[in-house]
């Protein structure tokens, strides 16, 4: 496994050397000591430092690694992380957008505009977490919205990796949304975006465990947070639509 490394400056848990000296007529140095500090973890695996914006990463040998002082690690679940949860987001995006074509609940529109502007949001957040570590940013995260000036329109189709994350609509399933309208569209919509939503809850379990960054974890929280609050909207709208 290659961890990822974010360097920063700090000051450690370091203490301030006490000595004090008396110089003059034979008075000897005393009472100098000094709090050994802490050294850094090394890590039992290559660990890969991002460069600046447009130049390589930089890997480096566990044994090489003793020295460089304090650092943020972030490990290849972080960035895949934030790399799969950018197309997670993308493709509920896309589900918000068809909302207001295709039903004509107050309610599911004001919610599908919360999940588009809150998911486009953290689509931006996500992108520019992965360009501060000198990582790619998936092409759906740069996608031209297409005809709104206000980048609100809907955005281009685009092909998902289903297989590596939970909760994905497969092609399918996107269709059969797509084409369809009033309550029928309503339901998928809302069954859907559940699954989708549980999904993500999938995602964050599993970085829980393995992720090290804590910006990273501190965002999957806030996600899980909204989603579930989300889940429980959404069960509730699901239970009003008639039979």
């Amino acid at each position: 496994m290659i961890t990822y490394l974010r360097l920063r400056r700090t000051s450690g848990r370091r203490t301030a050397l006490a000595c004090a000296a008396v110089l003059g007529a034979g008075l000897a140095v005393a009472g100098c000591t000094a709090e050994e500090p802490e050294p850094a973890p090394t890590p039992s695996s290559a660990v890969l430092v991002p460069g600046k914006p447009g130049e390589p990463a930089e890997t480096i040998a566990p044994e090489d690694y003793e020295g460089m002082g304090d650092a943020d690690v972030v490990t290849d679940a972080d960035a895949d992380f934030m790399t799969k949860m950018i197309g997670h987001h993308a493709q509920a995006v896309e589900m918000a957008q068809l909302v207001p074509e295709r039903s004509t609940s107050a309610p599911l529109a004001k919610f599908a505009d919360r999940i588009r502007l809150t998911q486009d949001g953290e689509i931006d957040y996500m992108s520019r977490w992965l360009e501060d570590q000198g990582l790619p940013v998936p092409a759906v995260a740069t996608a031209s919205p297409s005809a709104s000036s206000d980048g609100s329109g809907p955005r281009a189709p685009q092909a998902h990796d289903h297989g590596s994350m939970p909760g994905m609509l497969t092609d399918a399933e996107m269709t059969a949304l797509a084409d369809a309208d009033g309550t029928d569209f309503e339901r998928l919509f809302l069954e859907g975006m559940i699954k989708h939503h549980a999904g993500a809850l999938e995602m964050v379990d599993d970085l829980s465990s393995t992720g090290r960054d804590e910006t990273v974890q501190e965002f999957a929280a806030n996600v899980a947070a909204d989603q579930i609050a989300e889940i429980d909207r959404m069960s509730r709208l699901l239970d009003e639509l008639p039979d």
